[in-house]
């Protein structure tokens, strides 16, 4: 009897011991809060998945700034990604400062066994990206990339649509996202720096918005990379934007379909929309909540279908969420995900490509 109660209380121990353990917040640090995007997780309800530990941010003024916006300790705040490292041991780092600095966190954070989450895209050139890659697999941690429009339960939906042969064989994909300019929205003057800086941000908006449609591309495409690649860009803002492109068209051709991208910081109206055509219907993903699905009769007719969509459940309608329940173990991405790096990998060779395409004046054609 004491031997089967002795037996129990061990069972008892490690049971508790795993189950604490796993409901124990991922401990996260921040690189970086030049990226305005730091708002999603500074002002995030605290619902005891993650815990800021610490943040890495050597502009003392902005950092002060943004702690008595989001009531946070200046305590939490260190001059270095290193030193916070060492101060706080973080399970896992977000990166928000400029896309050039992707490739230092990861070179820092990789060989201490410390996971990446950067905000969109990867890098700021296919070179980077392969050495982040190289670094990230070398030292076995997750690599996540974060675009808003992951998060969109329509895009999920109309994909969902598209797999189940709702509208048909997809043949045209248009996807659409930008706003007025980040002069013209009046972006701060940290992030304004670096955001129409051709080196540190990697081109204009063909690179701040064009990420969004190969991202969503890719997914659709289940990983298959385009066969080609054909961009125009223009300076429609040269007061506004003197040394990147403010506005682009991005072609993608795949052996059976093709993709339109529109980025843009020329948009009257901010929008992230994408529409599905196939051979018999249209999907038309309006915005984060609004769908739209247009059957096809006769010529020009059509009967149609308009939903307004719920978020997505928890762990899915949340980045950090999402990187908690990978990180944990208990969500394993597949190489197509759209917050994955074998995704994210080709979204930075179709932005290369676009650049590339876009500097030549003709269609750069991609080694699958």
């Amino acid at each position: 009897m004491a031997r089967f109660a002795l037996f129990f209380l061990v069972c008892l121990y490690f049971t508790t011991s795993q189950s604490f353990a796993q409901d124990e917040p991922l401990k996260i640090g921040i690189a970086g809060l030049t990226h305005t995007h730091v708002h999603w997780i500074l002002g995030r309800e605290d619902i005891g998945d993650i815990k800021i530990v610490g943040i890495a941010e050597p502009n003392r003024e902005l950092a002060q700034r943004y702690a008595t916006q989001h009531g946070f300790s200046m305590d939490l705040v260190y001059n270095s990604l290193e030193e916070m490292i060492a101060a706080t041991k973080p399970e896992a780092v977000t990166a928000f400062g400029t896309i050039y600095e992707h490739l230092e966190v990861v070179q820092t954070c990789a060989p201490k066994g410390i996971h990446v989450m950067v905000e969109k895209p990867l890098a700021v050139s296919l070179d980077h990206a392969q050495k982040m890659k190289s670094i990230a697999q070398k030292h076995n941690i997750h690599l996540l990339t974060n675009h808003e429009t992951t998060w969109y339960p329509t895009n999920h939906r109309a994909k969902e649509l598209l797999d189940d042969g709702q509208i048909g064989a997809l043949r045209k994909v248009i996807v659409r996202d930008g706003h007025r300019g980040p002069v013209k929205i009046g972006v701060n003057e940290e992030f304004l720096e670096w955001l129409q800086d051709p080196v540190l941000n990697g081109g204009g908006a063909i690179t701040d918005f064009g990420c969004y449609g190969a991202n969503l591309m890719t997914w659709l495409k289940k990983g298959k990379k385009p066969t080609s690649v054909t961009a125009v860009t223009q300076q429609l803002q040269a007061e506004n934007n003197p040394k990147v492109d403010d506005d682009a068209t991005i072609i993608l051709t795949y052996e059976d379909c093709q993709a339109i991208l529109e980025p843009s910081w020329n948009w009257p109206i901010g929008r992230k929309d994408m529409e599905l055509y196939g051979l018999t219907g249209a999907i038309y993903a309006d915005n984060r909540n609004t769908l739209r699905v247009r059957m096809a009769e006769g010529y020009d007719g059509f009967t149609e279908d308009i939903s307004q969509l719920e978020e997505r459940p928890y762990p899915y309608n949340d980045p950090f969420a999402l990187l908690a329940a990978v990180v944990r173990g208990t969500i394993t991405l597949n190489p197509d995900d759209l917050s994955a790096l074998e995704n994210n990998m080709t979204v930075v060779e179709i932005l290369d490509a676009a650049r590339e395409s876009a500097r030549l004046g003709k269609t750069i054609h991609l080694k699958n």
